[in-house]
């Protein structure tokens, strides 16, 4: 299974379906730090213009999807989130550390494919 497939199905765990635009900027905002880890680091000018011009919009637009996104995960399967962020969450999560969670789960779920070197 791709890291697109993996985020995919998880966003779809989460209550997350493609009629929301936050689903795919989430899969396409992942799929770019799987490419380079660092863009997580600075996501108002690494990531979302990215994932913005690819979707013909602009970065806050973006921002604001992945935060409805993560709104919707916290609604519909608040277990999940807490079982991908290994603690109870007091609140909800902002669209980065949404973003660094499901990206983790993704990024954990590749390891476990890996051959042990």
């Amino acid at each position: 299974m791709t890291d697109s497939q993996v985020t995919c199905d998880l966003l779809c765990q989460l209550g997350i379906y493609p009629h929301y635009k936050g689903f795919f900027h989430t899969t396409y905002a992942v799929s770019l730090c799987m490419e380079q880890q660092d863009r997580l680091l600075l996501v108002t000018k690494w990531l979302y213009p990215d994932v913005a011009k690819k979707y013909g919009t602009n970065w806050k637009a973006v921002e604001r999807n992945i935060r409805t996104a993560s709104a919707i995960a916290w609604k519909r399967n608040r277990p999940l989130l807490e079982s991908l962020a290994k603690r109870h969450l007091d609140s909800r999560l902002c669209s980065v550390e949404f973003l660094a969670l499901i990206f983790r789960a993704v990024l954990t779920n590749e390891s476990r494919k890996s051959p042990d070197l």
